[in-house]
């Protein structure tokens, strides 16, 4: 199914999560042994536990006795209240090994830059996933607010030095291992950089697990089942 004209978002939070799952969908039984893919509000940075036991060793070397502590006592705070904390509802898809976080598909909704301080929050989101070593693919089908452009903010931040990407545009990143760049660290990024044409049919485009190994997406399948369960023309 060609890319719909998404000037009108109406049907949008429908299809976003549908288009979720349609991923979730395609990618899960193309993954290789070890990975798990699942969609979550916010990334799962959690430790491989395993059975429970650690997986390094520690000796414990035993001391002289010690006598036994005495009662615990609460101490008062100074100043107890409440933080106003604002949970993300945004949902990505999310690819781990063994409790890693290896790569993260996200779908850009308008509510991500419809706002200074959306625009702002949501780069550092997208951008985070790179800097943590995590391969990210951004989806972006919404045109507006002319003239802003994550793609371009991230290789503005990064000095990635890419032409210029106006959206709709699908961007895909692949995170290497830091290598030496002048005196400093730098880290090694490709990346496949797929504009979107209101009316085309939509690319396949690769989501990385590592340097030698990815998972290729077929937006245009998977986009046409979502865009088909909600009735879209």
């Amino acid at each position: 199914m060609p890319l719909n004209d998404w000037r009108d978002e109406r049907e949008w939070d429908g299809v976003h999560l549908l288009w979720l799952a349609q991923l979730l969908d395609w990618v899960q039984p193309r993954l290789p042994p070890g990975f798990r893919a699942y969609v979550g509000s916010v990334p799962a940075l959690t430790l491989e536990t395993g059975d429970g036991k650690p997986d390094v060793t520690v000796r414990g070397w035993r001391g002289p006795p010690v006598a036994p502590p005495g009662p615990a006592v609460a101490l008062a705070p100074d100043r107890e209240t409440v933080a106003a904390f604002t949970p993300d509802s945004q949902r990505a898809l999310h690819v781990d090994w063994h409790g890693q976080l290896i790569a993260a598909i996200e779908l850009v909704s308008p509510r991500n830059k419809d706002r200074l301080d959306a625009k702002a929050r949501y780069a550092r989101r997208y951008l985070g996933y790179l800097r943590q070593g995590v391969h990210l693919m951004l989806v972006d089908v919404f045109s507006q607010p002319a003239g802003f452009s994550f793609a371009d903010t991230m290789s503005d931040d990064l000095g990635l030095g890419e032409p210029p990407t106006p959206p709709p545009f699908a961007v895909s990143y692949r995170v290497g291992a830091p290598v030496p760049h002048g005196e400093a660290m730098g880290t090694p990024v490709a990346l496949w950089r797929r504009p979107l044409g209101v009316g085309q049919p939509l690319p396949e485009v690769p989501l990385p697990l590592d340097e030698d190994t990815a998972v290729v997406i077929d937006l245009e399948a998977t986009y046409h089942q979502a865009a088909r369960r909600v009735y879209l023309g």
